[in-house]
């Protein structure tokens, strides 16, 4: 890597506000709030909003879009076209 060109990259805490989860990984995000961890060293804190433990992806509470019913009431609407 060219020297002087990149971000620094080192540990920060992430912070899900809405599940009251936070872990600490690397990253090249900065803060200037700053939380003590559990090891007893001073981490940078970035807020995040969502995150695997709040995601509904994650959490099994997604919803299942019925795409079957979407495609018969399109050719309902607008009819299914025949091959030329």
């Amino acid at each position: 890597m060219k020297p002087g060109i990149h971000p620094a990259y080192g540990p920060v805490v992430f912070r899900d506000r809405a599940a009251n989860y936070a872990f600490l990984t690397r990253s090249t995000m900065t803060s200037d709030k700053t939380i003590e961890w559990e090891d007893g060293t001073t981490y940078p804190v970035v807020d995040v909003e969502i995150s695997h433990v709040s995601h509904p992806f994650y959490t099994g509470t997604a919803r299942v879009l019925d795409t079957a019913g979407r495609v018969e009431r399109f050719e309902r609407r607008y009819g299914r076209r025949g091959a030329r």
